[in-house]
């Protein structure tokens, strides 16, 4: 019963020491794919240029078309101009106080 119990968490570690191995292990490598390097290369240049929360490389037709945009959204959603219509609405419930319901004894 023992060695039964033995052998079976053998085969748990092994099972999960290859799980793990085998997640971790591209991550210890540097990239040796020149694809996969040139895509690292892009992410990282483009978190640099996104660093500011703008519009990466845009030019002032795309910002136009922006700020149109957002006006559109915020006449058809009834916006005052005042409401931010990028930020995500905040959601208020009051508590609603409830009759209790009063059981007549007989």
């Amino acid at each position: 019963m023992l060695s039964q119990s033995i052998l079976t968490g053998v085969r748990v570690l092994r099972t999960e020491a290859r799980r793990n191995i085998a997640i971790v292990a591209p991550a210890l490598n540097k990239a040796s794919d020149p694809i996969q390097q040139l895509f690292l290369e892009k992410v990282r240049e483009y978190k640099q240029k996104s660093a500011g929360g703008k519009l990466v490389d845009s030019n002032p037709e795309i910002e136009r078309e922006l700020k149109n945009e957002l006006e559109r959204v915020a006449k058809q959603y009834g916006s005052d101009g005042k409401t931010d219509m990028l930020k995500f609405p905040d959601f208020k419930f009051p508590d609603v106080k409830i009759d209790p319901i009063s059981q007549g004894t007989n």
